[in-house]
């Protein structure tokens, strides 16, 4: 399909699919169903992706990326997610990759150069603690508990976080608390750069979950008993830290997107080629109507899905905030992903379940994708509040009511 994907993205695209092809999935393959992959292998991986001059896309060229914009990394983020260790292997997987595009657009020089380049460089890791247990901050965030007072030049940091994504290898924690306690949280929220190692960072345990895959990625519960470190830590402007985490959610909700639609689309590709090979009653199972209809369908979901993810991309980079455009892209293709895979496993009998093939791993990922960056249920609600905020109601002229005569 042709997407009019602009800029560098084609070229850079076609160069990542090249890696992951040649360079990448050799490494997959040999570390499915016994992962995860040393830290070694993975430093090698991303020396070769230096070599190949498609090291970190997504960075500003200052600090040692390809310096590509918003819509052009968009076509390389789903060629890198064709294999779980592509992202990781670029240097655009989560949480880094949001991470990182949020200090470019609020850090101040003085952190960019103390945490941006060391991130993008891939020497240091980097968590997001927003999310909190019951009944703290989660999909209404306006429950935040964790809280930062200001004593002296310090912020005083007490709350309970978890799901922090690599949370036990970050060496910096954006911290998401409540920094004016008598404003709408709305109003009166920060996030705060936390080094991981500061006296009073409790990493309490990595959740057991369902996904770990390749990378082996940890959910740190976390807690931060009387943490000080310095107000110049605040990212961003004090107390505008929802307007910030919107503009990290945004943007990371849909290169989420592209990085499971390279899954699914790579699972389909893995589908149909052992459909065409195995063969029962009688001939190969892709001459079945049945499984033809379903793989068209998933096609067509698919293609939907990424032309809705460029949409609501182009709203984005043209300065709108395009926040139920994003909701819509991201729960329409996080569907569409899992589906899309599911059908992949299905077909494949039991040589999809079996960690032989990747399938099964893409299975036990991509189901967090519908509940990660915000659950179905948040943003049908947003969309569905923006759908009834000024119903036509002069179509309903003509509908009679109760006790009305002519």
């Amino acid at each position: 399909m042709e997407y009019n994907d602009i800029g560098r993205g084609p070229e850079v695209a076609d160069a990542v699919r090249e890696f992951i092809e040649e360079t990448v999935l050799p490494v997959e393959r040999e570390w499915l169903g016994r992962g995860p992959v040393p830290p070694a292998e993975i430093e090698a991986l991303r020396d070769a992706a230096r070599d190949r001059e498609i090291y970190a896309p997504q960075v500003d060229e200052a600090y040692g990326g390809l310096g590509l914009g918003f819509r052009e990394m968009l076509p390389v983020f789903e060629e890198a997610g064709r294999s779980l260790l592509g992202p990781t292997a670029l240097r655009c997987a989560a949480p880094d990759e949001g991470n990182m595009h949020t200090l470019e657009i609020a850090a101040t020089d003085d952190q960019k150069e103390r945490w941006l380049r060391l991130l993008a460089a891939g020497e240091i890791d980097s968590g997001f603690a927003m999310t909190e247990p019951m009944q703290g901050g989660g999909s209404d965030p306006k429950m935040l508990g964790t809280t930062a007072e200001k004593d002296g030049d310090e912020w005083v940091i007490n709350g309970h976080k978890w799901w922090t994504t690599g949370g036990l290898e970050a060496n910096l924690l954006l911290t998401f608390a409540r920094t004016d306690q008598e404003a709408h949280p709305y109003a009166g929220c920060s996030v705060i750069l936390v080094p991981a190692d500061t006296d009073g960072v409790e990493i309490v345990r990595n959740i057991p979950h369902l996904g770990e895959d390749l990378v082996g990625t940890t959910h740190a519960e976390i807690r931060f008993d009387n943490v000080r470190v310095p107000v110049e830590n605040t990212l961003g402007e004090e107390n505008e830290g929802f307007k910030l985490v919107q503009q990290r959610l945004g943007p990371a909700r849909l290169t989420h997107c592209m990085r499971y639609g390279g899954m699914a689309d790579r699972a389909l590709d893995i589908a149909t080629a052992y459909l065409s090979e195995r063969e029962g009653f009688g001939e190969p199972l892709s001459e079945k109507q049945g499984p033809r209809f379903r793989i068209a369908d998933r096609r067509t979901e698919l293609h939907a899905a990424r032309t809705m993810v460029r949409h609501a991309a182009r709203r984005i980079a043209d300065g709108h905030e395009a926040r139920i455009e994003v909701a819509m892209a991201k729960t329409f293709a996080a569907n569409v992903a899992q589906e899309a895979i599911d059908d992949a496993l299905q077909f494949c009998g039991g040589n999809g379940i079996a960690y032989d093939l990747p399938i099964a791993r893409f299975h036990e990922n991509v189901r967090q994708f519908r509940i990660v960056d915000g659950a179905d249920e948040v943003h049908r609600r947003s969309i569905a509040r923006d759908a009834f905020e000024d119903p036509p109601t002069e179509e309903l002229a003509p509908v009679t009511r109760f006790g009305e005569f002519d």
